[in-house]
Formats: structure tokens, sequence, C-alpha cells
């Protein structure tokens, strides 16, 4: 075949859809009929999740007479808000490299710690808030590239450095001395809190507070489930949030040098009424089960999405809507999704067990 007659194939391919893999992100727009186990959703149970993402983009002009709408129906049933997102929205399949349509999804949820406002013998960990020190630096304006990434640093004379990584805020020298939130007695626990982001602190007194994700020291998060699959500790498919916990409490000679491998390091607010559940990136507090984090450079904070996994423990598919309302660390990809599962045994459970192929279908607001 001459190279000209090779072209004219390639261009016909291409029309036809037939010749390109899609980009990774947003692709093409599909009808509802085409998310699986739409109409077997409880979609009322996604209704204040909606409400939530509405309270910050209800000014918005995609989304200012969807709210106004949705705002006006206080109780639907599972029909009406069905009809609802078919009305308002238009779903589109999310895609991955090389068109790839099925993507990873974990869980987490909020832990509970035993700690005091006080350090002693046995609260001897240290909760911190954001420090004075921590720079948050903007270079979008310069390099449009960073737009979205967390860019902290510190002070150093005149210049600025990366901030302080897990290894030297843990350290002896202490350098975050004076910005203890709270102190808990188990640095496992805590290490997993910063995994979370969020969760509920018991006092002594038998109170709860709740603690939520105030910022981040700007350095990339290390998985250390990944690195003990490397060094033979565990197998691939053993790895999740109680195998590893088992692992960093069986071995307590090599935990901590393990847990200062992640560099990632975050600050704490506290939440005096843990009731209303922890903000996620929006700044909205998030619905158990409704409210996933995604990664912001690929998937707009807010909307929502069709899921299509299963659940860890049976095997069943979990089909439902989330909105997108909150970010972390280890969430990079536009097919990667994080369910938030509230807190209590069953979502510790389910958050710790959550690693399931899926896929995600976003749901875009209508032109006005």
């Amino acid at each position: 075949m001459s190279s000209r007659s090779l072209l004219k194939v390639l261009f016909v391919f291409t029309l036809l859809g037939l010749g390109a893999c899609s980009a990774p992100g947003i692709g093409r727009p599909v009808d509802f009929r085409d998310l699986p186990g739409w109409d077997q959703d409880h979609h009322t149970r996604a209704w204040p999740a909606l409400q939530q993402s509405c309270e910050r983009l209800a000014n918005e002009r995609q989304w200012q007479a969807l709210c106004a709408a949705a705002k006006a129906i206080s109780e639907p049933d599972d029909a009406v808000a069905r009809r609802f997102f078919e009305n308002w929205f238009v779903p589109h399949r999310v895609y991955g490299e090389n068109g790839k349509q099925h993507g990873l999804v974990t869980g987490y949820y909020e832990p509970l710690l035993n700690g005091s406002r006080e350090p002693d013998a046995r609260y001897a960990f240290p909760l911190y808030e954001p420090p004075a020190d921590l720079l948050r630096v903007d270079l979008a304006g310069l390099y449009p590239e960073l737009k979205g990434k967390r860019v902290r640093g510190r002070l150093q004379g005149r210049r600025v450095v990366p901030y302080f990584e897990r290894a030297n805020i843990d350290s002896e020298r202490r350098p975050l001395a004076g910005n203890e939130l709270l102190w808990v007695d188990d640095p496992v626990d805590l290490f997993f809190l910063h995994i979370q982001g969020s969760g509920r602190v018991r006092l002594p007194d038998g109170k709860q507070i709740g603690v939520g994700y105030a910022d981040q020291n700007g350095h990339p998060y290390f998985a250390i489930g990944r690195w003990l699959v490397t060094e033979r500790h565990l197998q691939r498919e053993e790895v999740n949030l109680f195998s590893i916990r088992d692992w960093l409490r069986s071995n307590p000679a090599e935990a901590g040098e393990l847990l200062a491998r992640n560099p990632s390091y975050v600050f704490f607010e506290l939440r005096e009424s843990p009731a209303g559940g922890p903000l996620g990136s929006l700044r909205v507090p998030l619905t158990p089960g409704r409210s996933v984090a995604v990664d912001p450079a690929h998937i707009p904070l807010g909307i929502p999405l069709w899921l299509d996994t299963r659940d860890p423990r049976s095997g069943d598919p979990l089909r439902r809507t989330v909105f997108a309302q909150d970010t972390g660390g280890a969430i990079r990809g536009p097919l990667r999704a994080d369910v938030f599962f509230g807190h209590g045994a069953e979502a510790e459970q389910l958050a710790g067990l959550m690693k399931e192929r899926g896929q995600l279908y976003a749901l875009l607001p209508r032109e006005p």
C-alpha cells in the first residue's frame, strides 16, 4: 500500500472513531442507559451530597438553575431524584491512558484514636496544626502547569526551601514544638489518621473531638504498602489497611524507619462537633458512601459521578451516584476514586478492604 493510500485509510478510521484512543479524562457523552445499574440505585441517598455541592457551586453559571431546582425539592423519592439527575446532567465516560476504561477504586473512613489535650507518658504523639512558618506558594500565574499543585515551603534566610519532611518533624529535634493540637497514644494509628485525612479523638473523659485535614507539607505521598510488597514482606493481593497495620505492630523495630520513608505530613484542625462529618477539599461535609476523593486535575470538584465497581467483601456490584468532594495525596489520574465510608466498624472494614477495579462516568451539568 502506498503512503498516500495509508494516509487515506487512517483518515477514514479517525473520522469513524476507530483509529484513535480517547485522551485521558472526561470523554464523550453517553446515554444514561449506558450506565451499568443506573435504574437500580437508591438515588435519593445521593441527594444530601448534591445539596452539599450546591452550597459551593450554586453561584456558578452552569449550576445556578440546577441548584435552585434541587433546593425546591426537599424530600424526593428515588424516582424523582433519578429524573432530576437525568434532566439536569449529561453522563460522560471517563478514560485513562490509551483509552483505558477501568481504574482503581479504594476507600477511606474516620478512624477513632485515643488522645488527650495534654501530653504524658501514655499520650506522647502529637497532632499538629499548620505551623506559622508554612508557606503556601502559588506559582500558577507564572507556571500554569502548577495550577492545583500543593507547593509548600519555608523561609531559610532569604530563600524558600522545601518544608520539613516527616522524618524531620518526628525527630527528637521536634521543629514544630508549640503547634500541637492534641496528643494520642499510638504512632501507627496516628500514621493512618494522616492517610485518612480526618478522624475522631476520644479524650480520657469519653468526649470525642473531630479532627480534619487543614494542610500538608507539600511532599509527595510514599505508599508503604508497595514497599512491603517489593521487599517481600507481604504479597500484593493481601495488601490492605489491616495487613499493613498488623505488620507495623508486629515489627516495631522497623516500623519507625518505614513510616519515615513517607515524607508527606498532614496538619489538622479541630472540629469540636464530630457529628457533622469531616470537610473535604470542596469545604463541605462529606456524605458517607456518596462522597469520593478524586484528582482535580482531571475531575472537577463538586460534580456527580456514576461509580461502577464491586463490594470488596461480597464481590457484588457496587454501583451508585457519588460526588467529587475531596482530594488525596495518593489519588492521581482520571480513573481513580477513593470512597468515603464514614466512621465505625463497618466503615473501617469497607475502607480497609476496598481495592477494586471500577469505571467512572462524569455527570456534567447541561448547558443552560
